[in-house]
């Protein structure tokens, strides 16, 4: 990623998500330097997604007729946080295709505007048994859109 796509995470804001999702620190999830371990926030991740994915878009896995398969994934880190640390996730679509979708997540300190990292990673949804790419049924869709950005809308492949 770019200096300038880097910069452009760091400025993101609460506002910029659609879905959030309240995690409590655990003990075990800073490391020995003291603050979350890097890992973990692939955790959060899972974690907003995948409740997004049960609660608005109706998967139920490991018995949904499609599955996401995480084909890539990133994670810009811009300041610590550690234990007890009570954190707000955010959940944003940037593109949504047929059979794919890329995700953003904005890890703030709660109470903080300003992300303490902003990551995410790419769905191909892939027919649960075969594993063969399929296109996305139309409750998944239509619940990856509405936290799809309203300027990747026009070009969302719906």
């Amino acid at each position: 990623m770019s200096s300038n796509g880097t910069s452009s995470l760091k400025q993101r804001r609460r506002s910029d998500y659609g879905y959030t999702l309240s995690y409590r620190t655990r003990w075990s999830d800073n490391d020995q330097y003291a603050h979350v371990n890097n890992s973990v926030y692939y955790h959060l991740f899972d974690s907003i997604i995948n409740t997004y994915l049960i609660t608005h878009c109706g998967l139920t896995p490991p018995n949904s007729a499609l599955i996401g398969l995480v084909v890539s994934s990133f994670c810009q880190f811009f300041s610590p946080l550690s234990f007890p640390a009570v954190l707000d996730l955010g959940l944003r679509v940037n593109m949504l295709g047929k059979s794919s979708v890329n995700y953003e997540v904005g890890v703030f300190e709660e109470g903080k505007d300003v992300p303490s990292a902003v990551g995410g990673y790419t769905h191909v949804f892939v027919e649960n048994k075969s594993r063969k790419s399929a296109a996305m049924d139309d409750t998944l869709k239509a619940g990856l859109v509405k936290l799809l950005e309203p300027s990747n809308r026009r070009s969302a492949k719906l």
